[in-house]
């Protein structure tokens, strides 16, 4: 893949709330790269990402571009900005199986083909033969994967990671953490990750940006 394809660009971002500057942003970053946006709550991570998702609340307004691979996509819709989220609270479907919730988010193909896409990615995680598993009967760490497997195979071009380890234990963390990163570079994703953690920071390994710290005086 052509790292170029996922160059993810913010230009000149300035998001107010209720009309006062809340931070400013202007920074660039290639396919397998990590931006790590850290910073005090109130200072905008999650209305960051609310923006680069194409949802961000009407108590906030936003001046500045969003580029994607060189396509201004500012005004694109959500569900067409290939941008994928992955929260803290692994968010699957109780009613239904491991396979089916990876389904869920999947482009339409094949019956057979999905199949065998799904039982590829749970092997590649160390889940192999849980298509029919329930959600409720997996551990904290393994709904951590079978979330993260149904954003990936839905082919995003940039994933956001809105603070996904906060809620593992330390150890469960760092596993999750290294798996994570390693799909995201191995796939070729522009990632964004916003944390509170200075130990996923230097995970990472990337650009780490503070937002208290790029407000306009």
């Amino acid at each position: 893949m052509d790292p170029a394809n996922n160059m993810l660009s913010i230009q000149n971002l300035c998001i107010y709330k209720n009309e006062s500057l809340l931070f400013t942003l202007d920074t660039s970053l290639l396919a397998g790269e990590i931006l790590t946006i850290m910073g005090p709550s109130g200072s905008g991570k999650s209305t960051l990402l609310s923006w680069l998702s194409g949802m961000l609340y009407p108590a906030f307004t936003a001046e500045g571009k969003l580029l994607l691979g060189g396509q201004d996509i500012s005004q694109t819709p959500s569900h067409l900005r290939q941008i994928a989220l992955l929260f803290q609270d692994p968010l699957l479907f109780n009613h239904l199986t491991v396979a089916g919730n990876i389904e869920f988010g999947m482009q339409a193909s094949k019956s057979n083909s999905k199949k065998e896409r799904i039982s590829k990615a749970l092997a590649s995680v160390n889940l192999s033969g849980m298509e029919m598993r329930a959600p409720k009967s997996l551990s904290g760490g393994q709904q951590a994967r079978v979330a993260l497997l149904r954003v990936l195979l839905n082919e995003p071009r940039v994933i956001l990671l809105d603070e996904p380890f906060s809620k593992l234990d330390s150890q469960l963390r760092q596993a999750t953490r290294e798996l994570v990163f390693e799909q995201i570079r191995q796939r070729g994703l522009t990632a964004i990750l916003v944390t509170h953690d200075q130990s996923d920071a230097d995970a990472a390994a990337g650009k780490v940006i503070n937002l208290s710290n790029t407000r306009s005086a």
